[in-house]
């Protein structure tokens, strides 16, 4: 079988980590992939946005199965493209994909369908977000309040201000931080406090499979300070979750949805991300991702015993509900390590050390997010988070010891990395 992964980060390199155990998978392609999943895959020269060139070489190379890593494709219409020409393809269809393309239709699909989120409205522009504000809509000046761009941010148009001025500055630097296009429209929301946490599952329209629920560390400095990155590190543990809220985030949430998207006409086929924060009302939903996150996937799929083969063919063909997923017992962890000055813009062109030395340790695997080979066929930073290093565990303590007893054996000038990932001061 032959397999196209479409992305190039650290997620696309645990996808393709995963088709790669697969005894059913004899090639795998990664579009446009980097340094380090070229070690398992052959990378090919297509950008995740050229979605006309995807297919055409999807067509020539005979490519059994596409799997989209990340949220921009998928915005696009990757998705139906494929499938109109009889291609085999997971991911979110366009329509689906709104769910995280736009933050104010997910807000007003959650509406419609009485799915719990926090109370919201909708500016056209920041002069109207200000307005709102200024209006008392979310309680007293010193009250906290969430300011969202709208549309795809790469993780990063979210903005937790603490009261009203902190938001109106928000507001207004907004479209310098991630865009004209995706801060056009603003919602603001009413601040949830409680624990958040993540619940990824397939989802083949009607069924779906729960993957382990995980913990994503957003913030690049310890305790949850600085602001706002792709994410620094996350670890999945049983315990984030226990099987009564579980059952409550089944029949509040994840039927609720499936059940309307169907009814709004895009049955949701792909990879659902839930962004929860479990409060004493019971949980609500932050945001809803149309794909794996990132770092969420490396800790996750390191765990999955099962063939990913298997799961996307049950997924294509309707089968979910009657297929059995297996997952290593025991925690994982991701460690994220970043280049200096990220998240802003990041410095390049270091060479990394002590990767072979790190990925020697057992239950340990190095995901490469942003990297590249200079002249001499060492690996350099090409990106701001650059790699991350994944281990797993009999329990959550064991998981971090390992992985970041293999990050101190990593190295370049201006490396930066949280030290708290899963540590209670850095919920």
């Amino acid at each position: 079988m032959k397999v196209l992964v479409i992305g190039s980060g650290g997620r696309e390199h645990a996808i393709c980590y995963a088709f790669s155990k697969s005894p059913r998978v004899a090639n795998i392609y990664c579009a446009n992939g980097n340094a380090g999943i070229a070690s398992i895959a052959e990378l090919v020269a297509i950008k995740p946005d050229e979605i006309g060139r995807l297919a055409d070489f999807a067509e020539s190379k005979g490519i059994d199965l596409t799997f989209v890593g990340g949220e921009t494709s998928l915005a696009l219409g990757v998705v139906d493209e494929f499938e109109g020409r009889g291609l085999k393809i997971i991911g979110a269809s366009k329509a689906a994909a709104r769910l995280e393309a736009s933050k104010a239709f997910a807000k007003d699909f959650m509406k419609r369908q009485g799915i719990p989120t926090a109370e919201y409205a909708v500016a056209a522009s920041p002069a109207e977000a200000i307005e709102i504000l200024e209006g008392g809509r979310f309680g007293e000046v010193t009250s906290p309040v969430v300011v969202k761009a709208d549309g795809l941010a790469a993780g990063k148009g979210v903005v937790v201000a603490s009261d009203r001025l902190e938001a109106i500055a928000a507001i207004n630097e907004l479209e310098s931080l991630v865009g004209a296009e995706a801060a056009s429209t603003i919602v603001l929301e009413e601040c949830l406090f409680g624990r958040e946490v993540s619940l990824i599952l397939f989802a083949d329209g009607e069924s779906f499979a729960l993957m382990p629920p995980t913990r994503d560390h957003k913030r690049i400095g310890e305790g949850d300070t600085g602001p706002n990155t792709g994410g620094m590190g996350t670890f999945t543990d049983d315990s984030l979750l226990s099987s009564q809220q579980t059952a409550e985030i089944i029949d509040t949430v994840i039927r609720p949805t499936l059940k309307g998207c169907s009814d709004e006409g895009f049955r949701f086929r792909g990879i659902l991300f839930l962004g929860l924060m479990m409060t004493e009302a019971g949980p609500k939903v932050l945001e809803y991702n149309v794909r794996f996150g990132d770092p969420e996937t490396q800790a996750i799929l390191f765990r999955l015993d099962s063939d990913l083969v298997d799961i996307c063919e049950a997924m294509l063909e309707g089968r979910l509900g009657e297929t059995e997923i297996k997952w290593r017992a025991g925690s994982s962890a991701c460690v994220i390590l970043a280049a200096e000055n990220y998240p802003a813009k990041p410095r390049i062109g270091d060479v990394i050390k002590g990767l072979d030395q790190a990925a020697a340790h057992s239950d340990v695997v190095i995901f490469h997010a942003g990297t590249n080979l200079d002249e001499n066929g060492s690996f350099v930073t090409s990106g701001g988070r650059v790699l991350g290093v994944t281990a797993v565990g009999d329990d959550l303590e064991s998981a971090l010891e390992k992985a970041y007893a293999s990050a101190s054996e990593i190295s370049w000038p201006g490396m930066q990395f949280r030290r708290d990932i899963g540590k209670p001061a850095g919920n």
